[in-house]
């Protein structure tokens, strides 16, 4: 337990770099598009945000893609590039509550699965194909 002393959680920039070296590794077919999507990280989803969406806790949402994702998209639809939110706090407490899986790999998880939103992925897809969960 001394290796944890006078640590301090990682930063928002800190979580933000985590993110960005994860989605340098992305397979080349995916980096372009992958690019083109802003990356924000904040402690918390805002509180009108988690309304919005039916969210009491503010701990029970660690990601979100907003946009429209790349199978949908037209030259009708507005400006603007697609957001993935990473949010610092729920994804600490999920890291320290699972105790298994390392901070990093974590991070890169959910910014992986929200950009699979971005492609075109349902939740049920990534699902299928990402057992990273179990």
């Amino acid at each position: 337990m001394d290796g944890w002393n006078g640590r301090l959680a990682p930063t928002l920039a800190e979580f933000e770099a985590l993110a960005e070296a994860a989605r340098a590794t992305l397979p080349e077919a995916f980096r372009a598009p992958a690019a083109a999507v802003v990356l924000r990280v904040e402690d918390f989803a805002p509180e009108d945000l988690l309304d919005e969406m039916e969210i009491e806790d503010a701990f029970e949402l660690t990601g979100l893609y907003e946009g429209i994702p790349m199978t949908e998209k037209s030259v009708m639809d507005p400006g603007g590039p697609d957001v993935i939110w990473l949010f610092r706090r729920p994804i600490l407490d999920e890291w320290a509550a699972r105790g298994d899986v390392p901070l990093d790999e974590l991070i890169a998880h959910v910014f992986i699965h929200e950009l699979a939103h971005h492609f075109g992925w349902s939740d049920g897809d990534i699902a299928t194909i990402d057992r990273w969960w179990e």
